[in-house]
């Protein structure tokens, strides 16, 4: 099954997988699974981490530790292209959160189950696994 995981779901599959949930952990488990990582995720992760408001990405900051981290997970990341971002910006949703926003047009779009704990991203038009 291809997938796309949301920032928190991509941190806690490699830092403690314990946290996600029973499905989450067979989806990312199955060698048949495409698990797919936004460039987003990454773009999230520094910007909070270099505001001091996420310490424990620090692991993701080295381009050969995401690296290596994208291998560990079988992952292949998903960059965002100018139609990922216009929908992002016309959904109807009051949802601020420009991260948000960019993986949920890009589940939307690439047609992608996404995998996330966040309910607030019932909003938009996707398939949220937890």
């Amino acid at each position: 099954m291809r997938v796309l995981l949301d920032t928190h779901v991509f941190l806690w599959a490699i830092q403690d997988p314990s946290r996600l949930s029973r499905r989450v952990r067979e989806i990312l488990e199955d060698p048949k699974g495409e698990p797919l990582v936004s460039s987003a995720c990454v773009w999230e992760m520094s910007i909070k981490h270099k505001a001091g408001r996420w310490p424990e990405v620090f692991p993701f900051m080295d381009e050969q530790a995401y690296a290596q981290c994208l291998d560990s997970l079988r992952a292949v990341e998903l960059p965002i292209t100018g139609r990922h971002g216009r929908i992002a910006g016309q959904f109807d949703s009051e949802h601020r959160d420009p991260f948000d926003r960019v993986i949920a047009a890009q589940s939307f779009l690439e047609g992608l189950p996404l995998l996330s704990k966040d309910d607030s991203l019932d909003v938009f038009p996707v398939t949220r696994i937890w």
